[in-house]
């Protein structure tokens, strides 16, 4: 395990947000970050060039976004409101609302849907092809055995992380009722899932600090995009890089500045951002900054290292 020093490969965003983070995403089309935030906006950034190229207030703090092309997005609000986002047009809309805060978004690009996972214990389908109101987007509702934390997709595949660590796994084409039923691994809440890329399987994350590797068929066993390793950051200001197929760490980066509040890899893996935003994991006390933190990725420190086995004997 290698420490390297935070600014040699590192560099801070301008104009970030100047309230907690809740998190940011690459474009899978260019180096665009969208980040979403406490101070009530979602932000598009050119990370290239570091330039802000975009900003929306909303009515409430901001809890996820996503993209949905390079130059629009949903969000996801603790106004209740599902909102679109067209930044080349400074223009938005309101797809809909959920009853409380709305947790998180994602698009499908499979289904043509946007997916919202809510505090008011629901998940719903919209179709943002439809005109602007609620009526006319609302493709489903999905009731959920609990306030919902953290959502996923991969192809047609949904996976739902709620509160009493229930797990919930969808097929989009039919989402009458879940494919599977499960209960996370993990001792403590759950705090975040991400599907593998390769579909299959998840990554599920708990505030413990412990991580779970998790297929959705038990007989496939096999996240950087090429190798198969992911990356997890903490309240400690740390971000490791880990290969899951071995359960072995493969890099740790130098501290960042205060708690890592989120992560995302760019589409070809060059790049890591990093949201260093303090999470108040130890309540309201004086902390540094929120900032974003551009990483460009080395091989080494992705890259699994191959076994060494012995000699056989002579």
């Amino acid at each position: 395990m290698t420490s390297v020093p935070t600014p040699a490969l590192s560099r801070e965003l301008s104009n970030p947000p100047v309230d907690g983070i809740s998190n940011l995403r690459f474009s899978n089309h260019s180096d665009h970050l969208l980040v979403s935030s406490w101070d009530k906006t979602v932000r598009l950034y050119d990370a290239s060039t570091n330039v802000l190229r975009g900003e929306f207030m909303h009515g409430g703090p901001v809890l996820d976004c996503c993209f949905h092309d390079d130059s629009s997005g949903f969000s996801a609000s603790a106004d209740n409101t599902v909102r679109r986002l067209v930044f080349n047009h400074g223009k938005e809309d309101i797809l809909g609302r959920h009853d409380a805060p709305v947790r998180c978004v994602e698009y499908s690009y499979s289904a043509g849907q946007v997916i919202t996972g809510s505090w008011d214990r629901t998940i719903k389908c919209w179709d943002p092809r439809g005109a602007s109101g609620q009526e006319h987007t609302l493709v489903g509702t999905y009731a959920q055995p609990e306030r919902v934390y953290s959502l996923s997709l991969v192809g047609n595949r949904l996976v739902v992380a709620t509160a009493g660590r229930h797990v919930n796994i969808y097929d989009l084409r039919n989402m009458s009722q879940p494919e599977q039923r499960r209960e996370s691994s993990l001792k403590y809440q759950t705090r975040c899932i991400r599907c593998y890329p390769n579909g299959t399987g998840y990554a599920l994350s708990s505030v413990e600090g412990r991580v779970a590797m998790e297929f959705f068929d038990l007989s496939e066993a096999s996240q950087a995009k090429n190798y198969g390793t992911f990356a997890t950051g903490g309240c400690d200001g740390f971000v490791n890089v880990w290969d899951g197929n071995n359960k072995k760490r493969l890099y740790q980066y130098s501290k960042y500045p205060t708690s890592i509040a989120a992560l995302s890899f760019s589409r070809d893996g060059r790049l890591l951002a990093v949201a260093s935003s303090y999470t108040y994991e130890e309540g309201d006390k004086p902390h540094e900054p929120d900032a974003i933190f551009i990483r460009s990725i080395n091989e080494i420190e992705v890259k699994p290292k191959p076994k060494v086995y012995p000699n056989p004997p002579a």
